[in-house]
């Protein structure tokens, strides 16, 4: 290793511990980043509570229990018990937000990113082309889509994903228009390095800060989205467990049993916020300047 690769790398320790330092100072951040990853660990880890089977089996003597020592939010309509059917249903959740997310990132980054360097008419018309999917909200977007392909949680996070693509477009082409004409890209282009190159491993590096900021916060959006078409049928289908078609299941007897609307609706709050504490967390770490 040369003495200026080594240089190199321990400039960047030293910023991975300054954003670490500042992320951790961020109390409510790390609030956040706790939440998210008990979710994560329950989601992960479901089956130590109950196996799937037993999970969707219909039990109707056992039907709308009260919270208990063995069932801790009670059970649902068919005696299920509904600690085990909230984890089991940010399994799909979670998958729903991330894989959305993950898609809109590729999809709508690759559009940004040649739009943004190319210029011209070509950025002209892609960002025309934005505008017009922008001036649709992504809700209806999504309740549209949905509609016309389909319920099912292929189509929702299809849906999800087109209806997301906007934003991450927009993001990545603000950080290109940027970072395109900086000195370490033009002297990229002396050595002859190819555009793709010049795009995947000189420019994309130095814009990951407000990409990432961008995908956590819309992971809170996403999964609140998906909550809400599967509150309204357009989601994850039956047997299923889903946040959104837990609520559906519980508001008839929300009356004398709330707990079957309140744990669900929790779960989704505590998600949703904890991704947007995560987020703004992430976005003062990488950029301080934007706290002030």
């Amino acid at each position: 290793m040369s003495e200026k690769e080594a240089v190199i790398i321990a400039k960047r320790r030293s910023q991975g511990v300054m954003i670490g330092r500042r992320f951790i100072h961020n109390k409510l951040a790390v609030v956040g980043l706790i939440i998210l990853g008990t979710v994560i660990l329950l989601a992960v880890f479901a089956g130590f509570f109950s196996s799937y089977a037993d999970m969707i089996k219909h039990n109707y003597q056992d039907k709308l229990l009260p919270i208990s020592a063995q069932h801790w939010f009670g059970t649902d309509e068919f005696g299920r018990d509904l600690f085990t059917r909230i984890i089991y249903g940010s399994r799909n959740s979670l998958a729903i937000g991330f894989i959305a997310v993950s898609c809109s990132l590729l999809l709508g980054g690759a559009i940004g990113a040649i739009s943004g360097f190319f210029g011209g008419k070509l950025d002209i018309i892609v960002m025309r082309f934005i505008d017009m999917l922008q001036a649709i909200p992504s809700m209806l977007m999504a309740i549209t889509i949905v509609s016309a392909l389909g319920a099912g949680m292929t189509n929702l996070i299809l849906a999800i994903t087109i209806a997301n693509i906007p934003s991450f477009a927009l993001i990545v082409r603000s950080s290109m228009l940027t970072i395109k004409n900086s000195e370490f890209v033009e002297a990229a282009r002396a050595g002859g390095c190819k555009t793709a190159r010049i795009i995947i491993r000189h420019i994309l590096p130095n814009a990951m800060g407000p990409i990432i900021v961008q995908a956590t916060l819309s992971m809170g959006g996403v999964i609140l989205t998906a909550a809400s078409l599967s509150f309204i049928g357009l989601g994850v289908m039956p047997p299923d467990p889903e946040w959104g078609a837990i609520l559906t299941n519980g508001q008839e007897y929300m009356r004398d049993y709330p707990n079957l609307v309140i744990f669900p609706g929790l779960t989704i709050m505590l998600t949703v916020l904890a991704c947007n504490f995560l987020g703004d967390g992430l976005r003062d770490a990488l950029d301080p300047k934007l706290k002030h």
